[in-house]
């Protein structure tokens, strides 16, 4: 799945479940710093697009590299964003609205990285996601290219879905309307 949101699926049900807990903003560069090796390896015409990052070793190191280089970089863009509207931020706890703690980036991450490799070992046949033990990929193909889709599109929405009702909750809370108290 280079390159497309169905990977971002994932990690909106991840924020939704584990809340302040999980980054969803490390989660999401963590995407991007996946494929930058493939997009290379794309335009260099490689036959072989998903090397080594692209392995849970590989992975693991990706995941250190954007918690060590991410997080700050996260953390400015969430100050940024939080001075351009209120409530940006609210699944972060109170008093942390422009910081990431090092266990919600670190989850944001390793889960960005590890279901990087999961979901593309399930459909891509140049994935080795067990090197440099195993040259094999034993998941290829478990499930179907619609099935995996539909698997990531669902979670997205149940993810978006929880979001917007912690969104409403919220705002009720701050004691201001919402649309459906406007009409």
């Amino acid at each position: 799945m280079p390159f497309t949101p169905f990977h971002l699926g994932p990690g909106l049900a991840a924020k939704a479940m584990l809340g302040s807990g999980f980054s969803l903003t490390l989660f999401g560069i963590a995407q991007v710093a996946m494929d930058i090796e493939p997009l290379i390896r794309l335009v260099r015409g490689d036959m072989m697009v998903h090397g080594w990052t692209h392995s849970y070793l590989g992975a693991t190191l990706v995941a250190g590299v954007v918690l060590v280089l991410g997080r700050p970089l996260a953390q400015w863009w969430l100050r940024y964003l939080g001075r351009a509207g209120e409530g940006f931020a609210l699944a972060l706890p109170e008093g942390e609205k422009d910081s990431i703690p090092w266990t919600a980036a670190c989850s944001g991450a390793c889960i960005g990285c590890y279901s990087h490799v999961l979901l593309d070992s399930l459909m891509h046949g140049d994935m080795r996601p067990l090197l440099p033990w195993s040259a094999d990929n034993p998941w290829l193909y478990d499930l179907s290219l619609e099935t995996l889709h539909l698997l990531c599109l669902g979670s997205g929405l149940f993810g978006v879905g929880v979001l917007w009702l912690r969104y409403r909750r919220w705002r009720a809370s701050r004691g201001r309307p919402g649309r459906s108290d406007r009409e």
